[in-house]
């Protein structure tokens, strides 16, 4: 038995989603319009990058390939390989929505077929009824911000007023989320997890996918920046995932950055925390060295949706997928005969879009190993076939959901 290795790419969307015109996303292309703006000079940034988007490794394994199979376009300045050295391709979301539960859990074989809670788009995000709950119970002297926000404007705009009245910023997006923004020091870290596990509980009846703890530092004089101590508190998955399968077979789950938090820690047996995709990668080596048959070894790189995609900073975005592209021939030293590595994204969040929200596309698929067959797996009709791929590498049985593309 062998291992299995599996990478989101937060958000690494490569357009073509069919059901995108219903989410408002019709032609929104992550990939695709990165390197256009790549290819026109318009990613240009002294000191960061410049030219054309290089992802050589990944398009040796076959994402031109992938991205064609996407949308029937080529990405600006690319060319086809002669002879794509991966498992390539690309999957449409069966689920409903385009937020991070959704997207993780049905690559690992749980869709999500309800509608999940939102919050208002106009006026307050929250009820009166709600936030007097939230209130008494954590005894606060109330909340901020209470509207639809982006995380570090709105953290920019109220981290002086928060930190003066000791009342912290909770604000929502369009997915299905309440975030709760608080400074490190003057707040407290514990404080905030605490406070976020009350509300937690207090919007389940709303069906709410999470709540997340968005911890800062520094002051006005000098500017806030968001630290790495986020936490997630999600609803578990539908339904038992491959994470559940792996873990009941008595083999280890190494969840690296926020995938614990995504599932609920359900599944889970080794935590591993880090907060940057540099970070993550390393702590990705490590897992691997330590990772024996039958395991497996899960990453969200979460920079590019949480630093580049929602901020739509294209530069930015080019830049982060250049550097883990360049960071990949370590991992592969690491590799044992019959490894197998899947590399995909949850959801799309096109910097190039409009608003500051994720974008629904397909993902693509592109998977490695020692021993590993290269081929076009087309475009698949569900993120589950990830899952139920990984799952047979691993001798189990899958879900139920998902084809398997071995």
């Amino acid at each position: 038995m062998a291992r299995a290795f599996l990478f989101v790419l937060d958000s690494f969307g490569i357009g073509g989603a069919p059901d995108a015109e219903t989410y408002g996303d019709l032609g929104a292309d992550t990939l695709g319009h990165i390197a256009e703006q790549c290819a026109a000079g318009l990613a240009d940034r002294p000191g960061l990058r410049a030219g054309p988007l290089s992802l050589p490794h990944m398009q040796s394994l076959g994402l031109a390939e992938a991205a064609v199979n996407a949308t029937g376009n080529l990405p600006a300045g690319w060319s086809l390989t002669s002879r794509p050295r991966g498992i390539h391709g690309a999957a449409s979301e069966v689920s409903r929505g385009k937020d991070t539960p959704s997207g993780h859990w049905e690559i690992a074989g749980q869709p999500v077929m309800y509608d999940w809670g939102y919050f208002p788009d106009d006026g307050p995000a929250f009820s009166d009824e709600l936030i007097a709950e939230i209130v008494a119970e954590a005894e606060l002297p109330g909340i901020l911000g209470n509207c639809h926000a982006s995380g570090t404007e709105i953290i920019a705009r109220l981290g002086a007023e928060h930190m003066k009245t000791g009342k912290p910023i909770c604000y929502t997006s369009s997915d299905s989320v309440f975030q709760i923004a608080a400074h490190e020091e003057s707040f407290g870290l514990e404080r905030l997890i605490a406070l976020c596990q009350i509300v937690r509980k207090l919007i389940d009846p709303l069906n709410i996918g999470r709540v997340i703890a968005r911890p800062f530092v520094g002051s006005a004089a000098t500017g806030f920046d968001r630290t790495g101590n986020r936490r997630d508190f999600s609803v578990p998955p539908p339904g038992p995932t491959l994470l559940d399968q792996v873990s009941e077979s008595g083999h280890r789950v190494f969840a690296v950055g926020k995938i614990g938090d995504i599932y609920a820690h359900q599944g889970v047996t080794d935590i591993r925390k880090a907060s940057g995709n540099p970070a993550l990668f390393e702590a990705t080596l490590k897992a691997t060295r330590e990772a024996k048959d039958g395991d497996l070894v899960f990453t969200n790189f979460v920079d590019f949706d949480m630093l580049y995609g929602h901020r739509r900073d294209v530069a930015g975005y080019a830049a982060a997928l250049e550097a883990l592209d360049a960071m990949l021939p370590r991992f592969a030293k690491l590799l044992k005969p019959g490894d197998l590595v899947l590399m995909t994204a949850d959801h799309g969040c096109d910097p190039t879009w409009r608003g500051t929200d994720h974008t629904r596309e397909r993902v693509p698929i592109l998977g490695f190993g020692p021993g590993i067959a290269a081929r076009n797996v087309g475009v698949r009709t569900t993120y589950a076939d990830i899952g139920a791929t990984l799952a047979q590498h691993l001798g189990l049985p899958g879900t139920g959901n998902g084809r398997s593309f071995l």
